[in-house]
């Protein structure tokens, strides 16, 4: 990389690994713009970014750059929930209905919070997927999901709610709080621990957020092989009528999440928009001290976001995944830094995640989305790098 394109910021010695990874993501896996965070023990010491702010632009990244960062909202929201549960305002073990009465409807009287969290709920599409406009009106959204019946009984099986997340959490956090999920976050979570991190983007920090788009990988070099997805996975994306496609399909057709309306809007399962040092910062906070502030969890809190509630074929993404309570957790589906970390993805790059017993927290956001769900190549690269370090 150039000196414009960087890399720019800090490495703390024994971290040069990480370093190397994220100069080679340019080179070699065609990343554009990007950044990575480290924390350990509440110290911070990785901070680099390089690249350009828009993936179609010349605009140089700086520190203070934001991307969306997709499903890795997903962390931030799961926060919400076990933070109400810590402080004794929302049970685990009760039904949604409790709180949100009319989600009881068409046989979803069973569905706990805890099911929510795991993605037991049985509800990831929607029989009628929502519009772009329709989908970011809380109140709408939350009326189409009460009223939707279960696509499996909840609680006796799991599948990635990719976009009904959104709604299920953001409106559980508004029946407990009274507040809109994205002035919770930012009021609870992400000014008292000043976080580059917002669901539901505000104007005065638009300028921050960079354009993102697809990227291609690079052509493999001659003889090298190019992992393909499995044919059942190949199959299930293809499929109009499959609960995958019906799934990620739940607001149709897609937004453009370069339009400051949806941008502006909360949608807390895919529509976040964080720095690295912001994601990094939010796992950090969740497992320790930063800067003074006491840590957001407690040990029990801990335990429950990282014990597997959820375990083996995903009805949605297919493939085994394993989930503890509203976090991915480290296996093949999303390798994280060991088998005591938790965190979540972003569709096409993004990812977040903490790691107790080394007191690591990682944070990466770009502005180019692969094509995969889960384990980038970009971020799989700056993990391994860091369990080298």
């Amino acid at each position: 990389m150039d000196a414009i394109g960087g890399p720019h910021g800090t490495v703390v010695a024994g971290f040069e690994p990480v370093r190397d990874a994220f100069v080679r993501n340019f080179s070699e896996r065609g990343e554009r713009g990007a950044a990575v965070t480290v924390y350990r023990d509440g110290r911070k010491v990785v901070d680099l970014w390089g690249g350009t702010k828009d993936v179609d632009g010349e605009t140089p990244w700086e520190s203070g750059t934001a991307q969306v960062i997709r499903s890795a909202t997903k962390g931030v929201a799961a926060a919400a929930l076990l933070l109400l549960h810590q402080r004794g305002e929302l049970d685990l073990d009760a039904p949604v209905g409790t709180y949100w009465p009319e989600f009881k409807a068409r046989g979803k009287e069973g569905v706990l919070v805890r099911h929510v969290l795991a993605h037991r709920a049985g509800v990831p599409a929607l029989d009628r997927p929502l519009t772009p406009a329709e989908a970011l009106d809380p109140d709408l959204a939350a009326a189409v999901l009460a009223a939707q019946a279960p696509f499996w009984e909840p609680g006796t099986d799991h599948g990635y709610h990719a976009q009904t997340y959104s709604w299920l959490t953001g409106e559980l956090v508004r029946r407990v709080t009274g507040k809109a999920v994205g002035e919770w976050i930012d009021a609870e979570i992400a000014r008292p621990y000043g976080l580059g991190l917002w669901v539901g983007l505000p104007e005065a920090e638009a300028a921050r957020a960079g354009r993102m788009g697809p990227i291609e990988p690079p052509p493999a070099a001659p003889g090298a092989l190019r992992a393909r997805p499995k044919r059942n996975v190949a199959q299930a994306y293809a499929d109009p009528a499959s609960l995958t496609r019906r799934a990620f399909g739940a607001i149709d057709p897609l937004p453009d999440e370069n339009d400051p309306a949806y941008r502006a809007a909360a949608l807390p399962a895919s529509n976040g928009i964080a720095t690295a040092d912001g994601l990094a910062r939010f796992y950090a906070a969740l497992i320790g001290e930063v800067d003074g502030a006491a840590r957001l969890f407690t040990p029990e809190t801990v335990d429950a976001a990282r014990t597997e509630a959820s375990a083996g074929p995903d009805r949605v993404l297919v493939v085994p995944t394993r989930f503890g309570l509203g976090y991915m957790l480290h296996g093949g589906a999303s390798p994280l830094l060991s088998p005591a970390s938790f965190g979540h993805p972003g569709r096409g790059g993004a990812l977040g995640f903490a790691d107790p017993e080394s007191g690591i927290a990682f944070g990466y956001v770009t502005n180019g989305m692969n094509k995969g769900v889960t384990a980038d190549p970009r971020a799989q690269a700056l993990v391994r790098a860091l369990r080298q370090a």
